[in-house]
């Protein structure tokens, strides 16, 4: 069941992070500029920031089955329409249709988790959940440059949709909310057991209290930055500044992708034996600023060196992951849908917001000049990015050294 769900999750991963590979086509088929290309990336995140907390609280209530399969059949509807669509509105609407439905199938998987999982097995399930996530950002590199470039950019996103579809369907025929339930009884028992808790006292033990809202500032910066130079502009920084191809750039953002596959489920599971969750974290963020560090003071390392900082980026964000399993551990297991959904929210705000600063950047220094209709950009501004990436490590350093200084309120644990 737990397979049924993360491979919806895989799908959405893939539409999330498509538009690196296909930001030149997406460029040349809607005629826009790199903010424009920003907030059509970004348009994903819009509604699927906002739908966070409610996803949540839908899975709190009316349980992962029902939850998961309604979004993954959203999602393929959006796919579709971003596909067939001709103008750069309909595109932004299109895509960000795939974002509302993909809003709830995290939440949903890790709520899924709570019910059928030991307490001690959360961080590592959560964990290769993420790392599943990776794997649809790796088929969403070099697989997609070759789809795209043997069938074109729309049919292989229209082959995504019917996926979608399909995996729709078989999340309502196959999964069930806890041991025990049949698909008729699972979604009302749930309905049941949220009708003994207020909704307002739920709302008012998770937001009442400033942990969680640090812990998605701390997502908000390392999602935004990572979506945004591995997701967005990670391929044309390759193309523009080391004179690649798309297919040859696709391959050190694979490599990123190849480091949140590993780091995930090997952060949760070494999380799960030892304990030191908030101390994960912190060496996460501190590695992840030292990655953008450099990467902004070299401008242009050596192509194996990039390779290996978008791996170690991607890399730690598995452990900056461990922020749900830190939440989880300070509430009760009744709220978990919602405290996991309030941590995303904030963060993927920040994966909506990223993208279109940094291509706002971009254009201040963009060079004036295109290839085959494509704006090229400067090293200067490429810098900037990096810079910006930088500072947004320091700031999440910050929170995650703030949670891993504080206590759990109600037993004085560190989480």
């Amino acid at each position: 069941m737990w397979g049924v769900l993360a491979f919806g999750y895989l799908l959405m991963s893939f539409t999330r992070v498509s538009t690196a590979v296909l930001a030149e086509s997406l460029t040349r088929a809607f005629d826009i500029t790199a903010t424009e290309l920003g907030l059509l990336h970004s348009s994903f995140f819009y509604l699927y920031a906002a739908m966070q907390l409610p996803a949540g609280l839908l899975a709190d209530r009316y349980g992962p089955r029902r939850v998961a399969g309604a979004g993954t059949f959203v999602m393929g509807l959006g796919a579709v329409a971003f596909a067939t669509s001709n103008s750069f509105f309909v595109g932004f609407l299109s895509r960000a249709l795939v974002g509302l439905g993909g809003s709830v199938i995290f939440l949903a998987i890790l709520r899924f988790a709570v019910t059928w999982f030991r307490a001690d097995e959360y961080a590592t399930v959560t964990g290769m959940t993420i790392g599943v996530s990776a794997l649809g950002g790796i088929v969403a590199t070099t697989p997609l440059a070759v789809a795209a470039s043997v069938v074109g950019w729309r049919a292989s996103m229209l082959a995504v949709g019917a996926f979608c579809v399909v995996s729709a369907v078989v999340i309502l025929l196959t999964v069930r909310d806890r041991p025990g339930d049949s698909v008729d009884e699972a979604s009302s028992e749930l309905a049941a057991d949220g009708e003994t808790t207020s909704l307002r006292a739920d709302l008012r033990s998770v937001l009442g209290g400033p942990d969680v809202w640090v812990l998605g500032v701390l997502e908000f910066l390392i999602l935004g930055v990572n979506f945004t130079v591995v997701g967005l502009w990670g391929v044309p920084y390759l193309v523009h500044l080391y004179d690649l191809s798309v297919a040859r750039a696709s391959l050190y953002v694979l490599a990123g992708n190849v480091g949140l596959l590993v780091g995930s489920p090997l952060f949760g599971w070494v999380a799960d034996r030892i304990g030191a969750h908030t101390g994960l974290v912190l060496v996460s963020t501190l590695t992840f600023s030292v990655v953008f560090a450099t990467l902004t003071a070299l401008g242009t390392p050596p192509l194996v060196l990039v390779g290996v900082l978008f791996f170690a980026a991607m890399f730690v964000n598995g452990g900056v992951s461990l922020a749900f399993t830190v939440g989880r551990r300070r509430h009760s297991d009744e709220v978990s849908g919602t405290v996991s959904g309030t941590i995303n929210s904030v963060g993927y705000f920040g994966a909506a917001v990223v993208p279109a600063v940094m291509g706002v950047a971009l254009d201040a220094f963009w060079t004036g000049k295109t290839v085959d209709g494509t704006p090229v950009y400067s090293f200067v501004g490429y810098r900037v990015a990096f810079g910006i990436a930088t500072v947004a490590g320091v700031v999440a350093l910050a929170c995650a050294l703030w949670i891993h200084r504080t206590r759990q309120p109600s037993t004085g644990r560190r989480a």
